[in-house]
């Protein structure tokens, strides 16, 4: 009955609809688009941050009211290159790495 062999072919395709630059700028638009997206909400305001934490480092000064990534309050007694001496309480001073100085205290706030 069906003795020979069908095969499923498309149209042929036509001049003009080659499926080149156009057809691959379309397909990496949506990920160009999600990099820009991130690019603004997160990248640029995380780098913000960071340089001006690293501002604030450079800025401590001795009698500067400060706040630690633990949550100690102190006063930085001395600045040197990598650390910073924090005076907590009468006789008792902490020496940390700059970088563990999450904030500086505006003078007028109180304990």
């Amino acid at each position: 009955m069906f003795t020979g062999i069908a095969y499923a072919m498309g149209p042929a395709p036509q001049a003009g609809q080659g499926g080149g630059a156009g057809s691959m700028l379309t397909s990496l638009l949506p990920l160009i688009l999600i990099f820009v997206i991130f690019y603004f909400l997160l990248i640029r305001p995380q780098q913000k941050r960071a340089k001006e934490h690293r501002q604030l480092l450079e800025n401590l000064k001795k009698g500067d009211k400060v706040v630690t990534q633990g949550g100690i309050y102190g006063v930085v007694e001395s600045v040197g290159g990598n650390t910073v001496v924090v005076k907590i309480s009468e006789n008792v001073k902490v020496k940390f790495g700059k970088g563990y100085i999450a904030a500086v205290r505006p003078p007028s706030e109180e304990e």
